[in-house]
């Protein structure tokens, strides 16, 4: 009977260590995978957050080139808004430059209207280039004045020089054709005949 009873003790600790094993086998199994999920999930996350940092650079990237496209775009509509403002400012250009011939051979006729000496005809000249001139200056044509004034090359071009007794050097003595200014902005040069620098030929002299 007491055989029977080791027996039986024998095998039941027997399965008892079966099943510890067996749980034991179970918990590690689980461990596991419960570690290669969480080996899965630190890679998602690390995935993830490449992909965030690639797509926040990218933005960045493409945030750049969009103000810069922007601030392009600003520029060219600024200078495309100036050259229109300048297109329509001086769109009368070509006719007034067209015109100037003949208010230049008018004022050359009232110049010599004194050999015909007729009175009527020079009053009627006098006339019309006065209307003339006043419809010149309401379109912002203006004649530059030039003799007796120092020579400034943005107004006029220099023909000649002679010297001139009494004139400061580089003084404009005569003018051989107007020049005009439009608005702001010079047309056409007046051709002028400027004083020379008489000194040098002065000490010359005195050295002679």
């Amino acid at each position: 009977m007491k055989k029977k009873t080791d027996k039986k003790e024998t095998e039941e600790v027997k399965i008892n260590q079966e099943e510890e094993i067996k749980e034991s086998e179970q918990t590690q199994t689980a461990t596991e995978s419960e570690n290669k999920e969480n080996e899965q999930e630190k890679d998602i996350i690390k995935e993830l957050n490449e992909k965030l940092e690639q797509l926040e650079k990218e933005n960045s990237e493409l945030k750049d080139t969009l103000l810069r496209k922007v601030a392009e775009f600003e520029n060219y509509k600024r200078r495309s808004e100036q050259d229109q403002l300048n297109i329509i400012k001086y769109a009368a250009e070509p006719f007034i430059k067209s015109i100037l011939t003949v208010y230049d051979d008018l004022q050359r006729s009232l110049l010599h209207i004194n050999d015909i000496n007729n009175d009527a005809i020079k009053k009627g000249l006098e006339l019309v280039f006065d209307k003339f001139t006043k419809t010149l200056e309401a379109q912002g044509v203006k004649k530059i004045e030039a003799k007796g004034q120092p020579f400034d090359f943005e107004m006029h071009e220099a023909l000649m020089q002679q010297p001139v007794e009494g004139l400061p050097p580089h003084t404009v003595v005569d003018v051989v054709e107007p020049g005009y200014i439009y608005k702001d902005k010079v047309i056409r040069h007046a051709k002028v005949i400027v004083s020379a620098d008489t000194s040098g030929s002065q000490n010359n002299e005195e050295g002679k």
